[in-house]
């Protein structure tokens, strides 16, 4: 994907960058590839790949949600900033946490955000541990292709307010969905929305999962991450 052919499907998602956005991606772009010269953060490194695979794989939430609607935004293996770094860029507005257990990718970021003077909150830890001063805190939490959808929402759903929002965005993920029916019910929370799709141009396959949190989580939950494991091997 060029960036005249990102413009483009960002008019068809009904995005209008912000006026500095178009020149953080650029930045972005070629800082994620040096940066991926001598760690490894990402197996897509070609700028046409960057683009469609992450910068817009990334927007593609606005599927399902009105980001102007949001205020706190918890993005949960975040990696190399997808998709929480990006829809600060977009929405700078929103207050972002990214959260990864890797220190080398923690790093990056950091440097990141002071090219692009971007205030997020960085953390480095496990999802189960930074719950202890973030329970039901956020309105959204987000994640992109960290872990199955069960392990997922057990990870996530005690962050999220009630009645906000969990939403996970996969590729084909029928599987999954079906195999989170017993735990949702258990996080007091449901799927709302499941937005199946293709990428343009390349047509790889996308489905965006959005879940409800009705009601508080139990404070049993998340359990340590081993166990949780145990349970959905």
């Amino acid at each position: 994907m060029t960036e005249q052919e990102f413009i483009k499907n960002l008019t068809e998602l009904n995005i209008t960058p912000p006026s500095d956005a178009l020149a953080k991606l650029k930045t972005y772009c070629t800082f994620l590839q040096n940066y991926n010269k001598h760690t490894n953060l990402t197996a897509i490194t070609e700028t046409k790949d960057i683009y469609l695979k992450h910068f817009y794989d990334s927007l593609t939430i606005i599927k399902v949600i009105d980001l102007n609607t949001i205020n706190t935004l918890l993005d949960i293996g975040t990696g190399a900033g997808f998709p929480g770094l990006v829809l600060k860029i977009f929405y700078p507005d929103l207050e972002v946490t990214l959260l990864d257990s890797n220190n080398k990718k923690l790093k990056f970021l950091e440097e990141l955000c002071e090219k692009l003077d971007l205030k997020v909150t960085l953390v480095h830890a496990r999802a189960e541990e930074y719950i202890k001063d973030k329970r039901e805190y956020f309105d959204l939490v987000t994640s992109r292709a960290v872990a199955s959808l069960p392990i997922l929402s057990e990870l996530s759903l005690p962050y999220v307010k009630v009645n906000g929002y969990f939403i996970a965005l996969k590729g084909e993920a029928q599987n999954e969905i079906q195999s989170s029916s017993h735990i949702l019910p258990t996080l007091n929370s449901k799927i709302i929305e499941i937005k199946e799709f293709t990428l343009p141009i390349e047509e790889s396959k996308r489905t965006i999962i959005k879940i409800e949190k009705l009601k508080p989580t139990s404070p049993t939950y998340p359990r340590p991450y081993n166990q949780i494991l145990k349970d959905y091997k």
